[in-house]
């Protein structure tokens, strides 16, 4: 059931100078949806809202800052999420069984209802871009625009190995490792990365290693796709198969640019970004 009330728990946080504030400040705050109480920031007052949509553990803290910060708040109101599960919206504890990625879905599409948005567009990184792809494919007259990045349709068993060689959370660098342990504390944090790797082991064994294989060809929306051509969590030929059967998608790589490609280039991805969904397609 869908309900549509803020927590008591909001907060505003000014990133300006007093005379534009309202143009610059971020909204934390929580909302009821479909039995849980998600986490979400917003910022703008544009006529274009957006949803940006985290990686696996994502949170909007941790994994939009750039944009939460610079996209442009004249044109878009910019929404960021924490999934059921992850950041700040704990409890429930996260879960992953196989259809977790169309539950992640579903919840975005709801949180977006339950702010009063009628139509919007999405904005997803890795596991966040999987979700959207199944938003879009599913509620096309509510979409208005995708991208996404890092994101595959279906498993190998090489991306499951290359998973599990990055289990050992203890083994990432300080850089990658040290926001999660942050936001989770680290046992929690060690925890829930194995659980999710251990949930998308599952999705390639029982389904053949499909995802979301089906719903490509029901994305209408003009679509983005960015790769990082140096990302060493997702080889290039999940971006192919991603454009190939999104009809009229468009495909764009970074030379530069790896898994986090929107915060190590974060400009040039701003820029990419907005340049797409002012265009008139």
């Amino acid at each position: 059931m869908l309900v549509a009330a803020r927590s008591s728990l909001s907060r505003s946080l000014s990133l300006c100078s007093p005379g534009i504030a309202h143009r610059r400040t971020i909204t934390s705050a929580k909302i009821e949806v479909n039995g849980v109480h998600l986490h979400y920031q917003q910022t703008g007052k544009g006529d274009h809202p957006l949803l940006l949509l985290p990686g696996a553990l994502g949170s909007s803290q941790t994994d939009f800052g750039p944009q939460l910060k610079s996209l442009n708040k004249e044109r878009f109101t910019v929404v960021s999420w924490d999934p059921r599960g992850y950041g700040r919206s704990i409890p429930p504890q996260r879960e992953y069984p196989l259809d977790f990625y169309h539950t992640d879905a579903q919840d975005a599409v709801d949180l977006m209802k339950a702010l009063h948005f009628r139509r919007f567009s999405l904005l997803g990184w890795s596991d966040g871009g999987i979700s959207a792809l199944i938003a879009a494919s599913k509620y096309p007259s509510l979409v208005r625009k995708l991208v996404v990045w890092g994101a595959n349709a279906y498993l190998t068993p090489e991306d499951i190995k290359l998973y599990n060689s990055v289990r050992d959370v203890s083994k990432w660098s300080e850089k990658m490792r040290k926001p999660l342990e942050e936001m989770y504390g680290a046992e929690t944090f060690a925890k829930t990365w194995a659980a999710w790797i251990d949930g998308v082991s599952e999705i390639e064994k029982r389904s053949d290693g499909n995802i979301c294989k089906e719903v490509l060809p029901q994305v209408k929306c003009p679509t983005l796709i960015i790769h990082g051509e140096k990302d060493p969590m997702m080889p290039g030929f999940h971006a192919d198969y991603l454009h190939k059967h999104i009809k009229g998608s468009r495909l764009h790589v970074m030379a530069e640019g790896k898994h986090n490609l929107h915060l190590r280039f974060a400009e040039e991805f701003n820029s990419l970004v907005e340049e797409f969904l002012m265009s008139q397609d």
